[in-house]
């Protein structure tokens, strides 16, 4: 690394987007060619999708960017795998920028990226984009609008993330645990924060659609229950703060998923009492989680009943994600990143400096 307080003015990069061949990656990819600015020097397409026989990824790559352009098998191991994959077949490179397959960089966005390069300092590990969510303006998100809203407040979120490469390099890349897109980010994050580099925002600008889910998709997110207990494992309890993560709803999830189990068990044993006072409290809880979610929602007949529905699942998924977790993780150690090739550990930061976000 350089020197911490000169300006590192080699600004050359190169994109990484994983992707499993979704729609919006055609308009991602032509939002990027068309993008003022220095582009790419080379752009590393990980198809991540488990049936290799299907359309090639290079249909949905404009004319400006094909000669650049190279397709990676990730073999469906998950983003982490996927973007490791592809920042090592980007070359040497100094900066890997990742993108998500179904964000949209601004019209100035080259230009923007290489002010953001160009002013990073040597100990400068990774700089972010600002993440805009376009939600309706002639009534109030849905759950699922509001919850791809806080990609907008995410800290380190490599839905567009500009890392050296030599950063990656030190402390080993993405944790290939993380199997979803939930975590990975973060994890990386604190490692690199912990290796005594800093992390900053950027100016560019990237938009992040919200993308078609359909009524179950609330249920299906708490497998990330399982990813946040080896959050713990890996960075300690107190994870959270230093990734400036909301700590959500898990116990209470806990709480009436344990209400309505003792129910069902009183019920067994015939100590119906103690079971009416344990489904009053399941209920009285599905019925706060269910208001809180419909509340600040638009109030539709179809949004209402998916909460409704959604609402009683929730808690029990989530138990069961964070119980899995437990157990699959229970001996879960540090990521030790490769040995050879690494470059000396820079000087530890200030706390003000590593913590800007």
């Amino acid at each position: 690394m350089t020197d911490s307080g000169r300006p590192a003015h080699d600004a050359a990069y190169a994109v990484v987007i994983p992707t499993l061949g979704r729609p919006s990656l055609g308009t991602c990819l032509h939002a990027l060619a068309e993008a003022t600015g220095p582009g790419p020097v080379r752009v590393v397409l990980v198809d991540d999708r488990p049936d290799a026989s299907r359309v090639p990824l290079t249909a949905d790559v404009p004319p400006a960017l094909r000669a650049r352009t190279i397709v990676v098998p990730g073999g469906a191991r998950g983003p982490a795998a996927a973007r490791n994959l592809g920042w090592r077949a980007a070359g040497e490179v100094p900066w890997i920028v990742f993108l998500d397959d179904d964000v949209v960089p601004g019209p100035t966005w080259g230009d923007d990226l290489t002010l953001d390069l160009a002013t990073a300092t040597g100990r400068t590990a990774a700089i972010t984009a600002r993440i805009e969510v376009p939600l309706p303006r002639d009534r109030r998100p849905t759950d699922w609008e509001r919850n791809t809203a806080g990609l907008a407040g995410a800290r380190w979120i490599t839905a567009d993330m500009a890392y050296r490469r030599a950063a990656l390099v030190a402390v080993g890349g993405f944790d290939e645990r993380f199997r979803r897109a939930f975590r990975e980010d973060a994890d990386l994050a604190l490692r690199v924060l912990d290796a005594g580099w800093s992390l900053t925002t950027g100016r560019r600008a990237t938009t992040h659609p919200v993308r078609p889910a359909g009524r179950w998709i609330s249920v299906r997110l708490q497998a990330g229950n399982a990813d946040d207990v080896l959050m713990t494992r890996l960075h300690g309890r107190h994870w959270w703060r230093r990734a400036g993560a909301a700590r959500g709803r898990l116990p209470l999830h806990l709480a009436v998923t344990g209400a309505a189990v003792t129910a069902l068990g009183c019920t067994l044993l015939g100590r119906h009492r103690a079971a009416a006072v344990c489904a009053g409290a399941w209920l009285a809880g599905t019925a706060e989680f269910t208001l809180a979610r419909i509340l600040p929602g638009p109030g539709t007949r179809e949004e209402v009943l998916t909460m409704a529905a959604t609402s009683a699942l929730v808690p029990p998924a989530a138990t069961w994600h964070w119980l899995r977790g437990r157990i699959e993780h229970r001996n879960a150690g540090p990521l030790v990143p490769p040995g050879a090739g690494e470059p000396a550990t820079p000087s530890r930061p200030t706390a003000r400096e590593r913590q800007r976000s």
